[in-house]
C-alpha cells in the first residue's frame, strides 16, 4: 500500500506542475486585438466541437458501463467510467492549453523576435498535454489499486445480475475495463478529430492554393479557421487520448500477465507470493520513474536559456527524460527484484536475474528513440528522402505520388525490425512478462514525447495566426521555423505512437491468451487451428476496410466543406478582404460532418471481438487480433511516413530551396497534390489504426474469461 501511495503522490505532484504551467500560459499577453479575436474564435470552435462530440461519447460510455455492472462485474462499470474520465480530462486540458498557447506563442515571437523565447512558450503549452497524459493515466489506475487493496489473483465475482458462466476475476476486470474506458474515448477522438481536421485542411488547400491562388492560412478562406481548430482537436486532444490509452494498456497488460504467470506457475510453486508482489509493483514503479524523468527533462527545458536551434533543444529534453527513466528504472528494478534474487526466489524465465525486467524496459526505451530517429530520417527536410521527393515534384503529380509511396513503403522495414528484435530480446531474457515491460518501457517517458509532439500543432497554429493577422514578415520567419520543426516532431510523434501501439498490442495479445487459459495450463494460441487462421485473414482484411472507410469519410467531408467555402468566398467583398466570411458556419459544418461519421468506425472496433468471440470462440478472436496487428503496423508506418514526407516536401519547395521553384510554381502545385493525399494518410488513417488494434485487443482482454464459455460454434 505504501508504494501505491508514493506513486499517487507523484501523480498529484505532476498535476500540480501541469496546472502551474496552465495558469502561467493564461497570464501571458495575447497580442493585438485581431490576434485575440481570431484566437477566441479558434478556442470557441474547439470547445463547441468537444461539447458536441461528448454528447455522443457519454451515451456510449453510460450504456457500456451499465452492461458491465449488471452482467459482468458489479464495480467494473465504475472503473470503466474512470478510464473514460481520465482520457477525457487529458483531451480537454490539452486542447484548452493549446488554444491559449498558440496565440501567446505568436505574440512572444512578435514582441521578442527571438526563436529561443518563442520555443519556450510553445513547449510550455505542450508540456501541459504531455505531463497530464502520464499523470492522469497513473492516477486512475493507482486509485483502483488502492481502493481494491492491490491485485488479488484468487477472488471471483459476478455482475449485479449474476450469471454463473460469466464469473470473472474482479481485479483483472477492473483493470481491463479501466483500460477499455480510455480506449473507447481515444477511438472516438481520433476518428472524429481526424475527420474534422483533415476535411478542413484539405478543403482549405483546395480553395486557397488551387481554386483561388491565395497564400496559405489566408483568413479570406473560411475553412482556414476550421483548420486551425482541427490542429487542436486531433493533434492535441486526439493524440493525448491515443498515447494515454497506450500507456494505460501497457500497465494493465503487465499487471494481467503477472496474474496469469502466478496462476499458471504459482500452483506448481515456481513463483512465490513475494515474486508475484514484485511483478505487480514494478510496472507502476517504472511508470513513476518515467514521470520523474519527464519532470526533470521538461523542467530543464523550461529553465534553460534556449538558442536558435529548437530541434536540438527539444531533442535534448527527450534524451534527458529517457536517460533518467533508464537510471531510475534500474534502481527501482534492483530494489524490487534484488532481494528476491539473493534469496533464490526469482522466476526461472528471468535468465539475467533481477536485471531481466530492467533490460526489457531499456529495450523498449531504445526502440522508442530509434523509431523516432528513423521517422525523422524519412520525413524531415534535413535528410535525403524528403529532399529527393521535393526535387522530383518538377516532373508532375504522378512522379510525386509514386515516389512518396516508395518512401513510405521503404520506411516500414527498419522500425518493424526494431520492434521485432526488442520483443525477441525482451521475451528471451524475461519471458512473457518481459514483453509487457518492454512495451511499458517505451511509454514510460510518454510525458516528454507527447509534450514535444504537442509543440507541433501549437507552432502550426502560431504561424497561421501570424499570417492571418498580417504580422511583420520577421515574425512569420520565426513561426515558420518553429512550424517546420513542429512538422518533424509531429511526424516523430506519429512514429512513436505507431511503435507504442505495436508494443502495447502485442502485450495485450499475450495477456488475452492468459485471460482465457485455464489456471495451471500453459498459454497457447494454436496457429495450426483453422479457427485462428480464418480469424487472422479476417483481421487483416478488416484493417484495409477500416482504412477505406476513414479515407472515404474524410474526402466526402472535404468536398462538402470546399463547396460551402466557395459559396462564402463568392460573396462580394470577401476576396477583397472587406467582408469576413462566416467562420462559425464553417466550424459548425466541420463539427457536424465529423460527429456524424465517427460512430460506425468506432463501434465496429468495439463489436468485432464480441461478435467473433460469441460465434467462434476465443481462438478465432486471437487470430483476428494477430492478423490485424500484422497488417496494421506496417500499414500505419507507411501512412504516417509517406504523409510526413509529402507535407515536408511541399514546405521545402515553399522555402525556395529548389532554384527556380517556389510558391505557385508547377512543382509546388504538384507538391500540394501530394500533401493533400498525405494529409488523410498521416492524420486520419495512420493514427486511427493504432487505436483500432488496441481497442480490439482491450475489448478481447476484458471479455476473454466470459467468451471462452459461450462460443456458439467450437
Amino acid at each position: 500500500m505504501t508504494i501505491w501511495l508514493i506513486v499517487l503522490f507523484l501523480a498529484i505532484l505532476a498535476l500540480c506542475y501541469v496546472f502551474f504551467n496552465y495558469l502561467r500560459i493564461k497570464r501571458m499577453k495575447e497580442g493585438t486585438e485581431e490576434m485575440a479575436e481570431l484566437a477566441g474564435i479558434i478556442r470557441s470552435g474547439a470547445n463547441t466541437f468537444m461539447i458536441t462530440e461528448y454528447k455522443s461519447i457519454l451515451i456510449v460510455l453510460a450504456v457500456v458501463a451499465v452492461i458491465f455492472t449488471l452482467f459482468i462485474e458489479k464495480t467494473s462499470g465504475l472503473s470503466f467510467l474512470l478510464g473514460g474520465l481520465m482520457s477525457s480530462a487529458v483531451c480537454i486540458l490539452g486542447m484548452k492549453s493549446a488554444t491559449y498557447a498558440n496565440v501567446r506563442t505568436t505574440n512572444k515571437a512578435r514582441e521578442s523576435l527571438s526563436i529561443g523565447e518563442t520555443v519556450k512558450v510553445a513547449l510550455c503549452g505542450g508540456s501541459i498535454s504531455g505531463l497530464a497524459v502520464q499523470a492522469c493515466g497513473m492516477l486512475g489506475l493507482v486509485l483502483i489499486l488502492i481502493i481494491q487493496g492491490g491485485v488479488d489473483h484468487t477472488s471471483v465475482s459476478n455482475g449485479l445480475i449474476p450469471l454463473g458462466s460469466l464469473a470473472c476475476n474482479p481485479t483483472v476486470m477492473r483493470i481491463s475495463t479501466y483500460s477499455l474506458g480510455c480506449s473507447i474515448v481515444a477511438m472516438f477522438n481520433r476518428v472524429a478529430g481526424g475527420n474534422y481536421t483533415k476535411a478542413a485542411d484539405i478543403s482549405s488547400d483546395i480553395l486557397g492554393k488551387i481554386r483561388h491562388d491565395l497564400p496559405e492560412d489566408d483568413s479570406r478562406v473560411p475553412n482556414t479557421i476550421a483548420d486551425f481548430i482541427g490542429d487542436n482537436v486531433n493533434d492535441i486532444a486526439g493524440n493525448c487520448s491515443d498515447l494515454l490509452e497506450s500507456f494505460v494498456a501497457t500497465m494493465a497488460a503487465s499487471l494481467m500477465i503477472a496474474v496469469t504467470l502466478y496462476q499458471t506457475h504459482g500452483v506448481r510453486d515456481e513463483i512465490t507470493d513475494a515474486t508475484f508482489g514484485a511483478t505487480v509493483h514494478f510496472p507502476i514503479l517504472l511508470a513513476a520513474c518515467g514521470l520523474v524523468g519527464c519532470l526533470i527533462g521538461l523542467g530543464y527545458a523550461n529553465l534553460k536559456k534556449m538558442g536558435d536551434n529548437p530541434s536540438r533543444e527539444l531533442d535534448l529534453s527527450t534524451w534527458i527524460s529517457a536517460g533518467f527513466t533508464v537510471v531510475f528504472g534500474g534502481v527501482a528494478c534492483y530494489l524490487t527484484f534484488g532481494p528476491l534474487a539473493a534469496a533464490g526466489n526469482l522466476y526461472d524465465d528471468f535468465i539475467l536475474g533481477w536485471a531481466s525486467p530492467w533490460i526489457s524496459a531499456v529495450m523498449g526505451i531504445i526502440s522508442g528513440i530509434a523509431i523516432g530517429i528513423i521517422t525523422e530520417y524519412y520525413t524531415s527536410t534535413d535528410h535525403k528522402p524528403t529532399r529527393i521527393l521535393a526535387e522530383i515534384c518538377e516532373e508532375g503529380e504522378a512522379f510525386v505520388v509514386t515516389k512518396g509511396d516508395a518512401i513510405g513503403s521503404r520506411s516500414c522495414l527498419p522500425p518493424v525490425l526494431i520492434i521485432a528484435l526488442a520483443l525477441l530480446i525482451s521475451g528471451k531474457v524475461c519471458g512473457t512478462y518481459g514483453i509487457a515491460i518492454s512495451a511499458l518501457g517505451m511509454l514510460a517517458f510518454v510525458g516528454a514525447t507527447v509534450s514535444i509532439d504537442a509543440f507541433g500543432p501549437i507552432a502550426d497554429n502560431a504561424g497561421g495566426l501570424a499570417e492571418s493577422c498580417h504580422l511583420d514578415p520577421e515574425v512569420r520567419k520565426i513561426t515558420d521555423k518553429l512550424d517546420a520543426v513542429g512538422n518533424t516532431t509531429a511526424a516523430i510523434g506519429k512514429g512513436f505512437a505507431i511503435g507504442s501501439a505495436a508494443f502495447a498490442t502485442v502485450s495485450l495479445i499475450v495477456a488475452y491468451v492468459g485471460n482465457y487459459t485455464t489456471i495451471g495450463q500453459e498459454l497457447t494460441l494454436n496457429f495450426a487451428s483453422f479457427f485462428v487462421v480464418a480469424g487472422g485473414i479476417l483481421g487483416g482484411a478488416l484493417v484495409e476496410y477500416f482504412c477505406a472507410m476513414l479515407t472515404d469519410n474524410t474526402i466526402d467531408s472535404a468536398k462538402i466543406m470546399a463547396d460551402e467555402g466557395d459559396k462564402m468566398m463568392s460573396i462580394p467583398g470577401v476576396l477583397e478582404g472587406k467582408v469576413k466570411p462566416d467562420y462559425n458556419k464553417m466550424i459548425r459544418l466541420a463539427t457536424q460532418e465529423a460527429i456524424r461519421k465517427m460512430v460506425f468506425p468506432s463501434v465496429l472496433a468495439l463489436l468485432i471481438p464480441v461478435v467473433g468471440g460469441i460465434l467462434f470462440g476465443v481462438q478465432f478472436v486471437g487470430g483476428i487480433l494477430v492478423g490485424a496487428t500484422i497488417v496494421a503496423i506496417p500499414r500505419a508506418i507507411f501512412m504516417g511516413n509517406s504523409g510526413g514526407a509529402f507535407d515536408n516536401a511541399k514546405k521545402y519547395i515553399e522555402g525556395e530551396n529548389i532554384p527556380g521553384q517556389g510558391k505557385g510554381s508547377a512543382a509546388h502545385k504538384a507538391a500540394v497534390t501530394g500533401d493533400t493525399i498525405g494529409d488523410t494518410r498521416k492524420d486520419v488513417v495512420g493514427v486511427a489504426l493504432d487505436i483500432f488494434i488496441k481497442l480490439m485487443s482491450t475489448v478481447a482482454n476484458t471479455l476473454a474469461p466470459i467468451l471462452k464459455n459461450i462460443a456458439l460454434i467450437k
